[in-house]
């Protein structure tokens, strides 16, 4: 199932020296000529409506894309996953489902071993949100978690940041396969908070710490409170997300008083490698779903935020929703999901 540089090669891969966007543009190319789901996830992605609701300086766009409905309301509960085959394992992928090794052609023979780039595969997502949308799992069913795979996260966006923005969903975040580990991948620039990073930072929050090496920022724009960790330096990156997991971490028993064993702080997060600067950008989050989510009738709102959500673009797969949302409603259900301020400060102040 895995294509080789010299399998891509008919699609378009450059015989120079390429990098890992290079292929997963290549390998998009081929999945689209031969793969006939992927081809009607594409043609329903064309049929797809957009709309903005402006907030204070910044804007957050509405995407009706009934593709994704099965995304959106996937039960993720333990029953519900035990009871289903897991959908990233290598052996239940469609046999038209072609793949490329994340970092040498080869797969690493230490299977479960999360922090080396040769042990996931890139795939084409095909129920897309993004033109260019990929899933990026590990090739062993280990859990979603980010403490030990977060470096190799960076390691990957390094190599597709060229076209892409990677980003992890936790396994209560948005995540429709909690017990596999993957990231998945999508056009630099499609969410809104790729190009207005800054000036939520300049309009909403502040910079509370700028070396050579390496600035972080906290954001709260009144709807989502995040952190911002810039660094052309890997390992001045990796210490800091590490601070802010173990602060945020600590911090589960106030959050959730009730569910002292919940899998992980509630994180989803964007990582994109430009101008030779990693910058992750880290929401904070203490719940899955808004109310809204679960109401009967009218009320009801199929709106299950995910980081591309968090990121900008919120995915209504119901054209109801996509007609009736108003700025209220988001407003209302981002703060049902963000953390309080309190504690998007108390993380913050680790990190001076």
């Amino acid at each position: 199932m895995f294509l080789t540089k010299v399998d891509l090669m008919a699609y378009g891969l450059p015989r120079r020296e390429s990098d890992l966007s290079d292929r997963g543009f290549a390998l998009l190319k081929q999945q689209h000529d031969t793969w006939p789901l992927l081809q009607k996830g594409a043609s329903t992605l064309g049929m797809v409506v957009v709309r903005e609701i402006e907030f204070d300086g910044f804007s957050m766009k509405l995407q009706f894309n009934p593709g994704r409905i099965v995304s959106s309301s996937a039960k993720v509960d333990a029953k519900s996953i035990a009871e289903r085959k897991c959908f990233l394992c290598l052996e239940n992928l469609p046999t038209e489902q072609k793949g490329v090794i994340a970092g040498d052609d080869t797969l690493n023979e230490s299977e479960n071993d999360v922090t080396d780039a040769s042990n996931y595969v890139v795939l084409v997502n095909p129920f897309p949100i993004f033109p260019e949308h990929f899933t990026i799992p590990h090739q062993s069913h280990v859990p979603q978690r980010i403490a030990d795979s977060i470096g190799t996260m960076l390691d990957i966006t390094r190599d597709m940041g060229s076209r892409y923005t990677l980003f992890y969903n936790g396994p209560r975040c948005g995540a429709s396969a909690p017990d596999h580990l993957h990231f998945q991948a999508g056009d630099r620039g499609f969410m809104t908070i790729d190009s207005t990073w800054e000036q939520l930072v300049q309009k909403h929050g502040k910079w509370i710490r700028e070396t050579s090496d390496i600035r972080i920022a906290k954001v709260d724009d009144g709807l989502r409170r995040f952190v911002v960790i810039e660094s052309s330096v890997r390992d001045e990156a990796l210490k800091s997300f590490n601070k802010l997991y173990r602060k945020f971490e600590s911090l589960n028993w106030q959050i959730h008083p009730n569910e002292p064993d919940i899998e992980e702080p509630m994180l989803n997060i964007l990582c994109s490698f430009e101008q030779s600067k990693w910058r992750l950008i880290i929401f904070l989050r203490k719940k899955h779903r808004p109310t809204q989510f679960f109401a009967e009738g009218d009320d009801k709102i199929l709106f299950s935020p995910a980081s591309v959500d968090f990121g900008g673009v919120c995915i209504t797969p119901v054209e109801k929703d996509f007609n009736s949302i108003t700025r209220e409603d988001l407003t209302d259900m981002f703060n049902q999901l963000s953390v309080d301020p309190k504690y998007l400060h108390a993380v913050a102040d680790e990190l001076i």
